[in-house]
C-alpha cells in the first residue's frame, strides 16, 4: 500500500546565501491557500544574513580592504607619475556594470569612513581625474526650510574629491584633507551631483598642498556649491 503523499516540496529548513528556506508549514505561518503554502518552499529573508553575505562580497572583490592596502599593489605606477594598478579603481571597474555592483561599492566606501554614510552618496563615475557622486533628497539630509543643507553637500564634495585623489595619485603617495573653501551659490531644492577634477600628471614624491576644485550642480544642471579642496599629499611610509 502506497504511503500518504508529501505534503512539502523540501523537508527541514536550509540556508544559502544569508536566506533561509522553510518547508515546514507550522513554522511559517503566512496568509494564503494552505495548500500552496504545504507545496511552495517560504524564504524567510534575514536582513543581517544579507549584509553579512553582501560584506563577503565585497571583501572578496576587494572592496572593503584596510586602508594601507586599498592603495595601488603594483610599484611600477610610480614610475614617470603613471597611475598603475589601483585597487579601489580596480574594485570600481568590477562593480560598475551593475546597479548592485555600485551600490555595494559605496556601501565598502562608507563601511570604512561611516560617516559618509549620514548622506547615502550613491557613485556615478570614477576615474583617475575626475570623480562623479550623488545624494538624493530626503528628510535625513534637509535643513529647516526643507532643501538640502549646506553641511550635507560638504561632506558629499569631500567624498568626491578624496575618491579622485585615491585612484589620481601614484601609489607611493597618500593624502588627507588639510583645508577646504567653500560656496553656497544658491537653495539646492533637489538631488545634487559633485563632480571633482584632478588633473595634475606630475608628482615629485615629496610633501605638496594640492587643490582639488568641486562643483555641485543639482538635478536641472544648475550650479549651487563651488568648493576647493586642499589634499596634503605625503610619501607613503
Amino acid at each position: 500500500m502506497r504511503g500518504p503523499a508529501p505534503t512539502t516540496r523540501y523537508h527541514g529548513r536550509r540556508s544559502f546565501a544569508g536566506a533561509t528556506f522553510s518547508a515546514c508549514p507550522t513554522s511559517r505561518a503566512r496568509p494564503g491557500n494552505p495548500a500552496s503554502r504545504a507545496t511552495e518552499p517560504y524564504v524567510a529573508t534575514c536582513p543581517r544574513g544579507i549584509f553579512r553575505t553582501a560584506c563577503q562580497i565585497a571583501s572578496r572583490a576587494s572592496l572593503l580592504m584596510p586602508h594601507d592596502t586599498l592603495t595601488a599593489r603594483d610599484p611600477r605606477g610610480a614610475r614617470g607619475g603613471s597611475y598603475g594598478l589601483n585597487t579601489v579603481l580596480a574594485s570600481w571597474q568590477r562593480a560598475s556594470g551593475s546597479a548592485f555592483g555600485r551600490w555595494l561599492f559605496a556601501r565598502a566606501v562608507c563601511r570604512r569612513a561611516p560617516y559618509f554614510g549620514t548622506i547615502k552618496p550613491f557613485f556615478l563615475e570614477l576615474a583617475p581625474t575626475v570623480c562623479r557622486v550623488g545624494m538624493r533628497k530626503r528628510r535625513g539630509v534637509e535643513n529647516h526650510i526643507r532643501t538640502m543643507h549646506a553641511l550635507a553637500m560638504g561632506n558629499l564634495c569631500e567624498l568626491a574629491a578624496g575618491m579622485v585623489t585615491e585612484v589620481t595619485i601614484p601609489p607611493t603617495l597618500r593624502w588627507i584633507p588639510r583645508g577646504m573653501t567653500i560656496e553656497y551659490l544658491r537653495k539646492a531644492e533637489t538631488g545634487v551631483t559633485a563632480t571633482a577634477r584632478l588633473t595634475k600628471m606630475e608628482w615629485t614624491g615629496s610633501p605638496e598642498s594640492v587643490g582639488v576644485p568641486v562643483t555641485v550642480v543639482d538635478e536641472s544642471g544648475t550650479e549651487v556649491v563651488r568648493t576647493v579642496i586642499t589634499m596634503y599629499v605625503t610619501p607613503r611610509k
